[in-house]
């Protein structure tokens, strides 16, 4: 399992750095979970950022605990 979710944190962070947001960008169940997985293992937590979009994945930001 630590293995899965290591690999969509790779997969997030390497689309989001592309430029490429994971299915164009929309703030879906499934891209909220990997996005927010991968801020926890981060030692963060992901929150929506100051009058962000609730349906775009990048208004979402990992900030630290």
């Amino acid at each position: 399992m630590k293995i899965v979710i290591a690999l969509a944190s790779l997969m997030l962070c390497a689309a989001c750095a592309s430029g490429v947001t994971p299915e164009g960008g929309v703030a879906s169940y499934d891209a909220l979970r990997v996005a927010r997985d991968a801020c926890l293992a981060k030692g963060g937590d992901l929150q929506l950022a100051k009058e962000g979009d609730r349906q775009s994945i990048t208004s979402y930001v990992c900030k630290r605990k």
